[in-house]
């Protein structure tokens, strides 16, 4: 970010594309109950998950780059949306793999959720890499950023001027 605050990018984006980016920080910021049930499952899954990727005028709920897997999590509006189904068709003529889950199946069986995500992110990437899962730092006391020194300040270097 730039000290004004704005993103550096910004000067040369079109107005469109700061549109589009200033959406995908929205929604990043204004989760869904159940999309935020699955950020809580996915994050801990490696290769990684991001949320709210945007992909041309597309911004998918979470994606697996490495893979190539978009995974989007739908409430009722959804349902049966030609909308969506060309934004699908679009995106996997990129290259990537679309599956969709409803928000009522994430919230009743996350579990399930995540071992169909996972099976498709297993599906995509080569037979040698496996899938990790990395333990949560939820309640984990996080170490303070940059370099603060611990204890008092150095002292000061002895002169070599032999003041006396």
């Amino acid at each position: 970010m730039a000290p004004s605050g704005r993103c550096l990018y910004s000067a040369v984006m079109t107005p469109e594309a700061q549109r589009r980016l200033h959406f995908a920080r929205a929604l990043r910021n204004n989760p869904t109950p159940a999309e935020e049930m699955l950020w809580r499952a996915l994050s801990g899954v490696r290769p990684r998950f991001t949320r709210q990727l945007r992909l041309g005028p597309f911004v998918a709920d979470f994606a697996c780059r490495r893979a190539r897997l978009i995974v989007e999590a739908d409430g009722s509006h959804h349902a049966e949306s030609p909308t969506d189904e060309g934004r699908s068709d679009a995106l996997e003529a990129g290259g990537w793999r679309v599956i969709r889950f409803w928000n009522s199946d994430i919230t009743d069986n996350l579990d399930g959720v995540v071992e169909a995500i996972v099976a498709a992110v297993a599906a995509r990437i080569p037979p040698d890499e496996e899938i990790r899962f990395i333990a949560s730092r939820a309640g984990s006391e996080r170490r303070p950023r940059g370099r603060r020194r611990q204890g008092p300040p150095p002292a000061p270097p002895a002169s070599a001027g032999g003041e006396a």
